[in-house]
Parts: C-alpha cells; structure tokens; sequence
C-alpha cells in the first residue's frame, strides 16, 4: 500500500475525534508559535486534510496546501469551504521530494506530522530549502519516541497497542494506523533529525521536545 493510496483510504480517519494525533500540535498552533505568521506566504507541506493550512490561516497567513494525497485535501477543501477561506487556502497536489514551486517563493514552510512519510527525507528538505526566501521560516512537528521513564514505556503501549487497534475500530480497517509506530520509531530524531536539517542547506537549526517527548518541534532559517 503506498503512501497516496494509504491516505486517501484513511481521509476521513484523521478528522475523526479519534485521531491520536489530536491535540499534540495546540501547544504550537495555538501559544507558542515560533513566528509571527500575519501576512507571511506559507507552504503547508504534508498538508493532509488542512487542519494545520486553516490554523495558519486563521492566524493571518497566506497559505498553500501541499499534499500528495488528493483524497485528504478534498476533506481539507471542504472544511476551507464551509469557513468560507476559498480565496485565501489554495491546496495543490505535489510530490514533496520534488516541488514544482519557483526558487525563494515562501516566507515560511511548515511541516506537521508528515515529515516522516517522505520517501526521500534528505530531498525533501534540499527542496523545502529551496522553495525558501532567504532568511526564511522552516516549522517541522512531528512525532518522536519519548526517552525518558515513564513516559518512553507508556508511549510504548500507547504506539503499539492503542494506536492500531483504535484505527481499526474507526475505520474497519486493520491496516489504519498500523504503519505509525514504525514510522516513528524509524524516523531520525532529535540531533540527529537537526543534522539532517542543517546539511539540507539551512544555517540555524534548534529542536525543542514537547509533551515529554511524544511530539518534537524542529525550527531552521
């Protein structure tokens, strides 16, 4: 099952109030974001069904949704419609390793929750890299292995047990879900994660773990 497949598949699974997803990002989207995102031009990348696009948003930004799954975004599109941000969320389906986007287009990208599905992690980020003006924002979010007692064993239960058997219950489907623990677990993280960024050709990277380390905030310029 590819990635596209996959998630059209499971669109409607990730508006669900069963997301274990939901509520890992309101800490950022809501206090703390690292910027001041009104009137900036973003790309959300990895998009999704345009929870975070519409946030960011609402927040004053000027937004495109980047996703390669076009059943997601038509859940984002009709979300963007019924509040009434048709002429301010434009989604664009795109292969994130290799955007279409001119050179320094974006004041700012942002990456929740979908990083670690980019079958090229390093290519997607020379391209995010890319895409960027000078001086530009780059906001990753995602999920991470806590490392700490008891919050690395109860992430442990939570990733492999919860988590799978709440996508089947929701979906009916016994792969919903099913991927995410070892997307996490194998995902560079961290340092490591930071590394990777910096080599992508950014000059300032910082990470700060969040949630006692179920979620990592990752910033570059």
């Amino acid at each position: 099952l590819d990635i596209a497949t996959g998630y059209n598949k499971w669109a409607s699974l990730y508006e669900s109030d069963g997301n274990p997803m939901t509520g890992f990002d309101e800490k950022v989207f809501r206090d703390e974001f690292p910027f001041n995102v009104k009137g900036k031009t973003i790309a959300d990348i990895g998009c999704g069904t345009g929870r975070h696009t519409i946030k960011l948003s609402l927040m004053g930004a000027d937004v495109t949704g980047v996703d390669i799954s076009e059943g997601m975004m038509n859940v984002g599109r009709d979300k963007v419609e019924k509040y009434n941000l048709s002429d301010k969320i434009h989604f664009i389906r795109e292969d994130c390793t290799s955007l279409s986007f001119e050179s320094g287009k974006f004041d700012a990208i942002t990456v929740a929750f979908g990083i670690r599905n980019f079958e090229d992690l390093d290519k997607g980020l020379r391209e995010m890299q890319r895409v960027l003006c000078p001086g530009g924002h780059l906001v990753i979010l995602e999920l991470t292995t806590p490392e700490r007692f008891p919050m690395k064993q109860l992430f442990a239960i939570y990733s492999k047990i919860v988590i799978p058997t709440l996508g089947k219950l929701l979906s009916k489907d016994k792969n919903a879900y099913s991927y995410l623990p070892q997307t996490i677990k194998a995902f560079p993280q961290g340092e490591v994660m930071k590394e990777a960024i910096a080599k992508a050709g950014f000059s300032v990277v910082s990470f700060e773990r969040l949630t006692m380390g179920i979620c990592t905030l990752y910033t570059a310029t």
